[in-house]
């Protein structure tokens, strides 16, 4: 068959099994159609299928070399221009207004997490197959924690939205939270990824990325917003590039285009959409090839044990930091469950961030495949412990600020 042929038939597979999954299972509750798509980029994968059906997996994804490096380039920029959008979406001013609170919540709550999974990691470097073969032993233990803290600022706003709290005063704080963590997980990828051997060009890249920021703002203040969409793509492209040219990822790049610019250059509905028709049109390739990753090289049963350990230093981590916060700025009974509940959802930047860390071989495909099992979990945790809590504290949402 033509490659573009065996081409289609990936994308047809892509887009209809998740859906299908999605709407006849009606799994929205547990399981919203953006978590149905990973999990089902990990059947997908050469673990599930690869091993159920070898034939099939080996015809549609291996056996003409054109088809994964055409699906891998539509994931890596769908998930460029969406990690831009999670950067654009930050609103560092409203963090600053409330710096105090929430610098002590968003530090807890990244904290504690982060200190439970690298405990976890170092218990990792005592058995074969779990650190990767370029990592340096802090890289690893570091790297495996802060997955472990990670929250998803794009995918917490979409459950926010089902629980109809996004709005609500409750909801902005706890989107304040996210944002000052996200800005934390990516300067400790930032650190994590330094190379001395490249130290001059990352640091001509952070003084380049400086100036040219100061000019792109002038720029794209000056400009209509129908020409700011698209001088926006631009800027992402380079800043892309010259992140990775400097030993950095491409990744640490597309979030510093999106951070840099401010959110009001662009209408929210509009904003809404664009995260909506990536989610819709391009993330499920990402889905997908991330899924192609995943192995059960350590045995099935060792990357479940390994997933249930790092859910449990993440979940547990996560909702002690938040309840210490809770007691220290005497939050309201019940607001400490529903933000740490809420603060676990990680699905799609941590699974970026460990696509990093595999891409630099800082963990294996073991510890990805456990990482990404832990993050699933994690996420589809947050609705149905959150939804209950909203019924009986309902106050707490409507709160003033």
């Amino acid at each position: 068959m033509a490659t573009s042929e065996i081409f289609l038939i990936a994308m047809l597979i892509i887009f209809t099994i998740p859906y299908l999954v999605w709407r006849i299972g009606k799994t929205d509750y547990y399981a919203p159609l953006v978590v149905v798509q990973i999990i089902a980029g990990i059947l997908l994968g050469p673990g599930v299928l690869g091993a159920a059906f070898p034939e099939y997996y080996h015809f549609i994804f291996k056996a003409d070399p054109n088809v994964m490096p055409t699906l891998n380039g539509i994931a890596q920029w769908a998930v460029m221009v969406f990690v831009m959008i999670a950067g654009v979406e930050l609103d560092l001013k409203k963090a600053w207004q409330h710096r105090s609170e929430g610098a002590l919540t968003a530090g807890l709550a990244l904290g504690l997490p982060l200190v439970f999974g690298s405990i976890a990691a170092i218990g990792l470097l005592l058995l074969p197959g779990w650190i990767g073969p370029q990592a340096r032993t802090w890289q690893f233990v570091v790297g495996v924690g802060m997955a472990c803290a990670v929250t998803a600022l794009p995918i917490l706003i979409l459950l926010m939205e089902k629980l109809e709290m996004l709005r609500q005063p409750l909801g902005q704080r706890i989107l304040r939270y996210a944002s000052l963590d996200d800005i934390a997980i990516w300067g400790v990828l930032a650190t994590i990824l330094m190379d001395w051997t490249r130290v001059g060009r990352q640091c001509a890249f952070l003084l380049s990325f400086a100036i040219a920021t100061y000019l792109f703002r002038k720029l794209m203040a000056w400009l209509q917003e129908r020409d700011r969409w698209y001088v926006s793509l631009i800027w992402l492209a380079a800043c892309g590039f010259a992140a990775d040219w400097s030993g950095l990822h491409f990744m640490v790049g597309a979030f510093l285009a999106g951070a840099v610019m401010d959110g009001d250059w662009f209408e929210q509905e509009k904003m809404d959409l664009m995260r909506h028709h990536v989610l819709l049109v391009m993330m499920p390739v990402f889905f997908l090839s991330t899924g192609l990753r995943t192995t059960w090289d350590v045995g099935g049963l060792t990357v479940f044990l390994v997933a249930a350990v790092l859910l449990l230093a993440s979940v547990s981590g996560k909702l002690i930091g938040i309840h210490i916060a809770g007691k220290i700025l005497k939050w309201e009974k019940g607001e400490a469950s529903i933000i740490g509940w809420l603060l676990q959802t990680k699905a799609l930047i941590m699974i970026i961030f460990v696509n990093i860390l595999l891409d630099k071989q800082i963990i294996t495909n073991a510890t990805f495949t456990a990482l990404l099992l832990m993050a699933v979990a994690s996420t589809m945790l947050s609705v149905p412990m959150v939804h209950p809590r909203l019924k009986r504290f309902r106050s707490v949402i409507f709160k003033n600020d």
